[in-house]
């Protein structure tokens, strides 16, 4: 009778291994990376409000924005951003109170830059997978 048991839970045992090496074989194909964005290019999608951290001038506030969008990759050298994909969100960075001010109407809802600058994140702090260092705003409210 022990005998039995033993050979029913070994059965299942081995079924339940067959069954999700099958499974696994059967499992999507690895996503493609997204387009190139260059320099010049428009990158489009939500934008956020981060976090604001200090700056290195007399410990001013500097205002921190996020743009999630669809995967993209960026030029050589950067490329995919030590990701499958490509970087799907996008630190925005201000350089000045009127840029900063041009974001504002934009909170939660659509918006498309033209990106003159970006990179991969590289410091700890950073929350996002690519930095858009210089940009300009395309989309009209």
């Amino acid at each position: 009778m022990l005998k039995r048991r033993f050979a029913g839970r070994l059965a299942f045992a081995i079924f339940m291994t067959v069954a999700s090496c099958a499974l696994a074989q059967t499992a999507e194909p690895a996503p493609k990376p997204g387009k190139l964005i260059n320099a010049g290019d428009v990158l489009t999608g939500e934008l956020n409000a981060m976090k604001a951290g200090r700056g290195a001038k007399k410990g001013k506030k500097i205002a921190s924005y996020q743009i999630t969008s669809e995967p993209r990759r960026l030029p050589p050298p950067n490329g995919l951003c030590n990701l499958e994909t490509g970087p799907e969100t996008f630190q925005l960075v201000t350089t000045s109170e009127a840029q900063a001010a041009q974001l504002k109407g934009f909170f939660g809802k659509a918006i498309s830059i033209k990106v003159d600058e970006i990179s991969c994140a590289q410091d700890a702090g950073q929350m996002s997978e690519a930095v858009v260092t210089k940009w300009s705003v395309v989309t009209k409210h």
